[in-house]
């Protein structure tokens, strides 16, 4: 069994998420899909989009993943300047300071 030789020229695109992909240049581009980089023959653009899509987390996880990591250094800092009190979990003293025991 052969395989056929793919003649087909390719456009690399990318959506919103920063998502790439290859698309055929003889039809329309998906709505939410931009043209970018390469076009031409699929190893082309295969390589193309090995080269520039490093990180394959979408765009939205990845800014939501930095949320969560400055939310967790604020805590972190915060939590390095108190402790919780041992009479009253509810308030905290400066670190260092002695902890009342119950």
């Amino acid at each position: 069994m052969s395989q056929e030789e793919d003649l087909t020229n390719y456009l690399v695109v990318v959506n919103h998420e920063e998502q790439y992909s290859i698309w055929p240049d003889f039809k329309e581009i998906p709505v939410g899909w931009t043209q970018v980089g390469e076009s031409g023959p699929k190893d082309k653009c295969l390589q193309y989009i090995e080269t520039v899509w490093t990180d394959m987390r979408p765009l939205s996880l990845r800014k939501q993943m930095e949320e969560w990591e400055s939310k967790g250094q604020e805590a972190l800092a915060a939590n390095d300047k108190a402790e919780i009190s041992a009479d009253d979990p509810g308030t905290t003293v400066p670190k260092g300071e002695p902890v009342s025991a119950a």
